[in-house]
């Protein structure tokens, strides 16, 4: 299965590849940096976990796509995001989200009447400490992964 954004609607299209290869194929997505890309990276999320039979990482995957692209939207980037869900291993499901900011992500500790800034915290505690960043030329991945509990 592949997302496509539409550009000129700000739209995402869902197009089902068939196949035997299609198995573990992941799912990407190119959103521009606004706060509805948000909704369409979870779409694109819950779609290919559905596909998978992963019903039960869907939440946790949720939140972390959230919190990431949310991250990404701060960076005042203008180019797009790319969101991705794949599985490197029979056990792991992976997501990324490629922006176009070199700025590291920080974990802070917040205060409990803090109105933002838990999003990392969240990401490493769902993940058990599981995610991390690499720079790229252009900007960054960040990723995080999901161990499947069978």
């Amino acid at each position: 299965m592949t997302l496509t954004s539409n550009a000129a609607g700000g739209g995402v299209a869902l197009r089902r590849a068939t196949g035997p290869a299609t198995a573990t194929r992941p799912a990407t997505v190119s959103l521009p940096y606004r706060p509805e890309s948000v909704a369409a990276a979870r779409c694109c999320i819950r779609a290919k976990l559905d596909e998978w039979g992963l019903d039960e990482l869907v939440d946790d995957a949720s939140v972390i796509v959230s919190e990431l692209a949310t991250n990404a939207i701060r960076t005042g980037c203008r180019t797009r995001m790319i969101i991705t869900v794949r599985r490197p291993a029979e056990h792991l499901v992976r997501l990324l989200v490629v922006d176009g900011s070199g700025a590291m992500p920080v974990m802070i500790e917040t205060g409990s009447d803090a109105t933002s800034g838990r999003g990392l915290a969240i990401v490493h505690r769902l993940t058990h400490g599981c995610w991390g960043v690499t720079l790229l030329p252009f900007g960054k991945i960040v990723h995080a992964d999901l161990v499947i509990a069978r």
